[in-house]
């Protein structure tokens, strides 16, 4: 029998191709398969545009010496504290002050998953990029380690992977030599939690971080902005982050 001819070599290609087709979908959208890896896919929501997924901070209830939402992060995540200003940092707190006044503000930063993200659209290969539910991530098998899009951000939200990694977790996959960021634990999301960053801002008794669906009226998050002024950060940039703040 000649190659590539009978029943046999017909089910190799239906074979090759069905793998073919799961490595190009690990490679192409790691926001959905590449947690999909950790947790199994019976576990995940598909990311859908009728949700945007969004983060209020209240800053007149985030305290300057809580750091509960950074450690939470790095619990999660499988970061280590930093101890250069090149080490990850995913999320941080930030003291803005009212030259005016003289008035702190203690906030958390982080990635703002703006709808329009500068980030994604300074990538040369497509490695930023923003899920149909508004959440921006990094595709580590395409990012080659240009750093665009860590000038580009306005928010400084963006950290570099200097060296080899090791402890990390199944369902947080990180690499050396590419960027990443705040995904709002995205695979925390995906098993239909909240992200650790406002868990453990809840269990301090503060409640200074809500999240939820921007889109959805009916949702805390929605209600908690309709109630009270909330401000995105640099809005002159018009980004439409998905992280506002009040009090500010």
């Amino acid at each position: 029998m000649s190659a590539g001819k009978g029943p046999d070599s017909a089910a190799r290609r239906r074979f090759v191709g069905g793998a073919a087709a799961t490595l190009a979908g690990v490679a192409v959208a790691p926001g959905l398969l590449l947690f999909e890896v950790g947790q199994g896919a019976a576990a995940t929501r598909v990311a859908s545009s009728a949700v945007r997924w969004g983060l209020l901070v209240d800053t007149t209830l985030c305290g300057a010496d809580c750091t509960a939402c950074v450690e939470a992060c790095r619990t999660e995540n499988g970061l280590a504290a930093p101890t250069r200003p090149t080490d990850a940092q995913w999320i941080r707190k930030v003291e803005l002050t009212d030259p005016y006044s003289g008035r702190t503000k203690s906030l958390p930063m982080m990635c703002q998953h703006c709808a329009e993200p500068p980030c994604v659209d300074v990538c040369p290969t497509a490695a930023s990029f923003k899920r149909a539910d508004g959440i921006v991530l990094v595709d580590r098998h395409r990012c080659i380690g240009c750093r665009y899009c860590m000038m580009a951000c306005p928010y400084k939200a963006r950290s570099f992977v200097h060296e080899s990694l090791t402890g990390q977790k199944p369902d947080v996959p990180r690499g050396k030599g590419t960027v990443e960021g705040c995904t709002l634990c995205v695979q925390r999301i995906d098993r239909n939690e909240q992200p650790a960053c406002v868990e453990a801002c809840r269990k301090t008794g503060r409640g200074a971080m809500t999240f939820g669906d921007l889109n959805d009226p009916k949702s805390e998050i929605a209600h908690r902005i309709r109630e009270r002024t909330s401000v995105q950060v640099r809005a002159d940039l018009r980004l439409d982050p998905g992280v506002r703040y009040q009090g500010l």
